[in-house]
C-alpha cells in the first residue's frame, strides 16, 4: 500500500452500464495509494456494471451528482462502457459537477466512452483528448483534437482510449492527483497559432 494520495478524496461519476474494469481498475489503484474513494451517480442506491456486453458487478453509490460538490474532492474519474457515459451527459446534475471540477482546475480522468462527459460540458475546445475511436468525431465537433494515444494529459484532463490502457491511464491519473490543481489557462491559448 502506497501513500501517494493520503488525504485526498476522488470521486468516480459512473451510472448502470459502466464498464466494470474501468470503474473497478482505477478506483482500487487510488486506494491503493491511501485516497478516499466516493461513487457519485444519477440517482441513491446500486448501480450495475458491464464486462463488455455481460452484466457485472453491483457497486453501491456514495452520493448523488445532485448531493456532490466538487469542492469537497481532489479529483474526479469517469469510466466509460457506452451506457454510463451516455446516461450521464443527459442528466444536468452530472455535467454542472463535471463542468464545476474542470472550472476549479482539479484533476479530471476519464477513460473510453468517458470523454463524452467533456464533450457535454464543453471541456475540450482547444484541448487534445483521446477515447474510444466512435468519439473522434464528437470530441472534435466540440472543439478538441483527438489523437490515438495509450494515454494523453493536457492541463490535468487525463483519457484513455480502452480497457487495454487502464495500467497508463491509472498511473497518469495518480501523477496529475499528486500535483494537484492546474492553473488553467483559457481554453482556446495558443490553438491554432501555428496552423
Amino acid at each position: 500500500m502506497g501513500n501517494k494520495l493520503e488525504g485526498k478524496r476522488i470521486a468516480f461519476l459512473a451510472t448502470n452500464g459502466v464498464e466494470q474494469s474501468e470503474l473497478s481498475v482505477p478506483w482500487q489503484a487510488v486506494m491503493n495509494e491511501g485516497a478516499a474513494v466516493d461513487l457519485v451517480s444519477t440517482k441513491p442506491g446500486q448501480i450495475y456494471s458491464m464486462q463488455h456486453d455481460v452484466k457485472g458487478q453491483l457497486f453501491t453509490v456514495d452520493k448523488t451528482a445532485t448531493d456532490a460538490q466538487a469542492a469537497d474532492y481532489d479529483a474526479l474519474v469517469i469510466p466509460g462502457g457506452v451506457a454510463s457515459p451516455d446516461r450521464l451527459r443527459t442528466d444536468q446534475a452530472a455535467v454542472k459537477l463535471v463542468r464545476d471540477f474542470i472550472g476549479a482546475g482539479k484533476p479530471v480522468a476519464s477513460i473510453c466512452h468517458g470523454p463524452w462527459m467533456l464533450v457535454e460540458a464543453d471541456a475540450v475546445r482547444g484541448r487534445t483528448v483521446t477515447s474510444w475511436p466512435s468519439l473522434k468525431t464528437d470530441i472534435r465537433n466540440a472543439g478538441g483534437e483527438w489523437v490515438d494515444e495509450e494515454v494523453h494529459v493536457d492541463s490535468g484532463i487525463v483519457t484513455s482510449r480502452k480497457p487495454d490502457d487502464l495500467s497508463a491511464f491509472c498511473a497518469k491519473a495518480i501523477e496529475e492527483i499528486v500535483e494537484g490543481t492546474h492553473a488553467r489557462e483559457p481554453a482556446t491559448a495558443g490553438a491554432g497559432a501555428t496552423r
